[in-house]
């Protein structure tokens, strides 16, 4: 249960691991932080909302006959003179007692969160709450140095009395006292916190970005400049693309839009990327086991998927080893990025065998394009969705390539074709089981090309579709390719 400034919120998550699934998520924009700059108190109809909100948050707990319940709040509870009468009643409706953070336990776990949710991540992290705004340096997995600054959505409309040029006064001022330019200029920033994520998400409505997922969503700072000046001298019920954002968040997106030009113009990152990983993903996070925390969040949540959808998960372990083979006798170079998005595909190439034969290939796209992946970029997204289509369909839809064009490059589309193809043979040799694989094997043949060693035992599995398909994987890879049982 996360009590912030503008929302309280329930999550519940399956379990606590490397790659969470969430189960249920609800929220209730009660604005606890609203007046707060004015009056230092919690305004009387918020705390009603959110007291009547954790009560119901309760009940589904009992529902979901849960088993932790970590009750958190931010800066209104944490700075209000009638925070602890409202903790003690909020705690009353939750029944266990609510752990209050810090300004640095909030930036702490916002860190945390990126940690939790991106691969290798090396940047500034920035969480904008209804009453805070919290900086972090983040390299190497460790969490440097941070400040809180009182910038949140709420708190900076209530500091300037809703004058949006006196919000970005203050914003500046705050941001330049960080003294985190020096080691922030050309870094990526990860934005974290709901207005934030609606601001990009109008620009994602405005660009007719292909891939409607917020964490991830990565613009140059550069490119960002027109867009953010435009939310903030326009009404934003005459926003372009609006229509795709909540009434209940267009009145802050000016101040976000403020906060985000503040961080651009004093910080100079290189990108802004969206995380939908924060205070309360680091939280959970916190909690594991290093041995938990040393895993990869994609290769956990695809193994899961895999468990949960595929006709063997066995099979598709073996898949991995089996490609990396075959890539390694064939010569087809990989970097060790590359490497790490091809264990991912052979764990999703089976997710969608349940749907209709027509249908397959736009399924495991649709699927794979728009799951709730945590530490992949959206070209390596693109590359796994686009490997899973292929996979099914023998071809790529040219429109849909066309679509993502602008995220993936050329050579992660012909690395999509080339896993693609080797997996289209594969299943009609293995029919999807384990055990096989492990058994064939690459040999240099002597008449040019290579050569698909099957065992004698199994030479029944050869014929005339998997010599077509493997023919196509040769035209593929441009290599010379033949099967044979020895």
């Amino acid at each position: 249960m996360d009590i912030g400034s503008n929302s309280v919120r329930l999550v519940v998550y399956e379990g606590n691991s490397r790659a969470p699934t969430m189960l249920f998520n609800e929220k209730v924009l009660s604005g606890l932080g609203r007046g707060l700059a004015a009056t230092n108190r919690l305004d009387d109809k918020a705390v009603a909302s959110a007291i009547a909100a954790l009560t119901r948050f309760r009940a589904l707990c009992d529902q979901f006959r849960v088993g932790e319940i970590h009750p958190i709040a931010t800066a209104a509870a944490r700075e209000a003179t009638n925070g602890p009468d409202f903790v003690r009643a909020a705690e009353a409706a939750i029944g266990c007692p609510i752990t209050i953070l810090s300004g640095a336990d909030e930036a702490k776990y916002a860190a945390e969160g990126v940690i939790a949710g991106f691969h290798a991540p090396n940047g500034i992290t920035g969480d904008l709450g209804g009453g805070s705004l919290e900086i972090v340096d983040v390299a190497d997995g460790r969490i440097g140095n941070g400040v809180t600054m009182p910038l949140g959505g709420l708190r900076l409309q209530d500091m300037s009395s809703g004058d949006l040029a006196k919000a970005r006064q203050i914003a500046d001022s705050h941001m330049i006292a960080t003294g985190f330019a020096p080691i922030a200029a050309g870094r990526p920033f990860y934005a974290v916190g709901g207005t934030w994520r609606n601001l990009m998400k109008l620009h994602m409505e405005q660009t007719g970005y292909p891939i409607h997922v917020m964490h991830g969503y990565a613009v140059k700072a550069a490119d960002l400049g027109e867009f953010l000046t435009a939310v903030v001298k326009n009404d934003p019920e005459k926003l372009p693309g609006i229509a795709a954002i909540s009434r209940n968040r267009r009145s802050l997106l000016a101040f976000g839009a403020v906060a985000l030009q503040a961080v651009i113009q004093t910080l100079k990152p290189s990108e802004i990327i969206m995380s939908a990983y924060g205070v309360r993903e680091g939280y959970l996070h916190e909690r594991l086991s290093d041995e938990e925390k040393a895993k990869d969040p994609l290769l956990e949540a695809a193994h899961e998927l895999s468990f949960l959808r595929s006709r063997s998960a066995r099979h598709n372990e073996e898949l991995i080893d089996w490609s990396t083979r075959t890539f390694t006798a064939l010569g087809i170079a990989e970097s060790v990025a590359e490497q790490r998005l091809r264990k991912a595909a052979c764990l999703l190439t089976d997710i969608a065998w349940r749907a209709h034969p027509d249908y397959r290939g736009t399924q495991a796209y649709s699927l794979v394009l728009n799951a709730a992946f945590p530490a992949v970029d959206h070209p390596g997204r693109a590359y796994l969705s686009l490997a899973n289509y292929y996979r099914y369909e023998g071809e790529f839809d040219p429109v849909d390539v066309q679509r993502l064009s602008s995220i993936v490059d050329a050579r992660m589309i012909h690395l999509a074709r080339v896993f693609a193809g080797l997996v289209r043979v594969t299943y009609l040799l293995t029919a999807a089981m384990p055990g096989v694989l492990e058994r064939l094997r690459w040999a240099q043949d002597p008449r040019g090309g290579f050569t698909l060693v099957v065992p004698k035992d199994l030479a029944g599995l050869i014929g005339e579709r998997p010599e077509a398909r493997l023919q196509a994987f040769a035209r593929i890879v441009e290599r010379t390719l033949r099967m044979e049982a020895r």
